[in-house]
């Protein structure tokens, strides 16, 4: 049974956390960070507690890398320490004549990463070198380094498919790294392929090979960088290496979302200060944006869903005990409870939801009632609340007679154009009555919705200035009955957020301009309310 966080003496910090994002995670496909970019992930994972945070191959002569480290000699960082990553020196120049061994140093980065072959035939094949020579390769390189004031990390790249193959040259490498002072030997599945139940012999038998303290980098090829990991640390790895959100080349590298609350919630090992641990969610997501992809809903710990409910029995178990659901308590990795409500739903969601209305329901209440009919009924007309819970507080206040319209619609009009040399213009004319006074605008836009948002917001925003801070950051449409073709009813979710909070709206019609202006006015109705309801507390 997993330790209890909060009872259990948790020991001195004794994982160290180093952290590739910027360079391994950067070799993403469709990812491209800036040395900006850069810059702020690595004051973020510098704040969280991270260990090591490797910025990336000064060696390569890829301008944003150089740039980057010439950047972070004036950035200095509190607890994480800057690594440069490179190769062993080449099989026929010595280190200190060797230009990509050198940039290394002038990277001016406390410590470096050198990897180096550990498989025999990337040796031969790939490196062109002999066994003898990569081994001189490997003893030179971290001498060099080390003699010179560095702290040195030995990458044994491919390292457990070079024990499969050949496992005695394979803990030869090892020993070269040792015994030219490497500080820690890391133990590389560079393809992703070693399961569990493999790597434990070849981990051993690298324990028995050298008395350097050892690390493990997991690729996620085979889906168990994280298994393998955490196995290498209850083996006794005291280094672990991993990027944020398992960002990586091909199937991407262990995921250090899920490895730190593996590590500590579960093999109680201290490697986060509890409060770091709490923001590991809002980091993960900070990566994610500044990358530019999406965050991965069903990630465990930190996705959206890794704690939401929607199965009423779920929910009615999660209410009286949240253990009976939940592996971990989400306060504690940064993460919150989450009742989605669906037509799989019970009344307890329902009374759940309705405490933040300040209302105080019971699962027999003929309100909770209606509303759990209302929400099944439109649920079969295509509609979901379960990813739109603004647009379903807007519905519990109008079935328990709490909503009052900001505004009244007396009409809109969207024309789109199509001119000859092949432009296309959108705009949107809109008359709605605010408290009794009329207002009639028009807009242009990049599209029909975008056109019809912005002259809605222009008719609003002189009875409701506040309305600025709210911003549209996403617009997603579904066809929800794909058999009826173009006269298919079309499901429109809208996703905005003010400086403060973010949320989801959900309409759905035949029409699509009409399912997007459902979602819209969701959007600014819930907007503007969350922002009266700030500005009074």
């Amino acid at each position: 049974m997993a330790p209890d966080p909060s009872t259990s003496p948790v020991p001195a910090k004794d994982i160290l956390l180093y952290d590739t994002t910027l360079r391994d995670g950067a070799q993403t496909e469709g990812v491209s960070l800036s040395v900006e970019d850069r810059v702020k992930i690595v004051q973020r994972l510098d704040d969280l507690g991270m260990d090591y945070v490797e910025g990336g191959w000064p060696s390569r002569g890829n301008p944003t890398d150089s740039a980057f480290f010439r950047r972070m000699q004036e950035t200095p960082l509190v607890h994480a320490k800057l690594v440069a990553f490179g190769s062993t020196r080449r099989p026929k120049a010595k280190a200190e004549a060797d230009p990509q061994v050198n940039a290394l140093l002038r990277a001016e980065t406390p410590t470096i990463t050198i990897f180096g072959k550990s498989w025999d035939l990337h040796v031969v094949g790939a490196l062109g070198a002999t066994l003898a020579q990569n081994l001189e390769m490997i003893e030179d390189t971290v001498a060099f380094l080390k003699a010179r004031g560095r702290e040195v990390i030995f990458d044994a790249e491919h390292f457990f498919d070079g024990c499969r193959g050949n496992p005695d040259y394979a803990l030869a490498t090892l020993r070269a790294a040792q015994a030219a002072g490497a500080e820690c030997i890391v133990l590389c599945d560079t393809n992703g392929g070693t399961l569990p139940q493999d790597l434990e012999p070849m981990f051993r038998a690298a324990q028995s090979a050298v008395s350097a303290p050892l690390g493990i980098h997991a690729h996620n090829d085979s889906d168990v960088a994280v298994a393998n990991t955490l196995l290498a640390v209850r083996l006794g790895a005291t280094h672990v290496q991993g990027t944020i959100n398992g960002y990586g080349e091909r199937c991407g590298n262990a995921n250090l979302c899920s490895v730190i609350p593996g590590l500590q919630l579960k093999l109680g090992k201290r490697c986060l200060a509890p409060e770091k641990l709490s923001r590991l969610y809002e980091v993960a997501h900070y990566v994610a944006e500044v990358a530019n992809l999406p965050p991965a809903e069903r990630q465990p710990y930190v996705g959206r869903s890794a704690f939401a409910h929607k199965a009423g029995v779920h929910v009615d178990a999660v209410l009286k005990r949240p253990e009976t659901y939940e592996h971990v308590p989400p306060e504690l990795v940064g993460n919150q409870r989450r009742l989605l409500v669906s037509d799989q739903a019970g009344s307890g969601t329902v009374v759940f939801k309705a405490r933040a209305l300040e209302v105080d329901l019971t699962k027999q209440s003929p309100e909770t009632r209606a509303i759990l009919e209302r929400v099944k009924a439109m649920e079969h007309e295509g509609y979901q609340f379960e990813g739109a819970e603004a647009s379903f507080d807007l519905l519990m206040r109008k079935t328990m007679g709490m909503y009052r319209s900001l505004f009244d619609l007396q009409g809109f009009r969207v024309i789109v154009e199509k001119r000859a040399e092949g432009d296309i213009l959108s705009e949107a004319t809109i008359k709605v009555m605010v408290n009794g006074v009329e207002e009639h605008t028009a807009a242009e836009g990049d599209g029909p919705v975008h056109a019809l948002d912005r002259a809605l917001r222009k008719a609003l925003e002189k009875f409701y200035p506040e309305l600025r801070e709210i911003k549209l950051t996403d617009f997603k449409v579904r066809v929800i009955a794909g058999s009826e073709g173009t006269a298919a009813k079309v499901r429109v979710l809208v996703e905005s957020s003010s400086p403060t909070d973010s949320w989801s709206t959900v309409g759905v019609h035949t029409n699509i301009i009409e399912a997007s202006w459902q979602a819209l006015v969701d959007a600014i109705e819930f907007g503007l309310m969350q922002q009266a309801v700030a500005a009074k507390g």
